[in-house]
């Protein structure tokens, strides 16, 4: 039981005296960032899914 109060305590030592947090203005930036690049990625996998889409239609059916 001693270990895992030990634990805890180290823990929480560590969270609010060594971690450096992000400032708002950083997490706001890089939350945009990934917003963005989500959506070009999923773009960029929509216009391969339907390239693919065509190209096995065509081959399938013949036209």
């Amino acid at each position: 039981m001693e270990s895992v109060i030990s634990y805890i305590k180290d823990s929480y030592n560590e969270l609010a005296n060594k971690v450096t947090w992000s400032t708002w203005s950083d997490l706001q930036s890089n939350t945009v960032l990934v917003l963005v690049a989500s959506v070009i990625i999923a773009l960029i996998i929509f216009v391969m899914d339907n390239i693919s889409s065509v190209i096995l239609k065509t081959l399938i059916y013949g036209t």
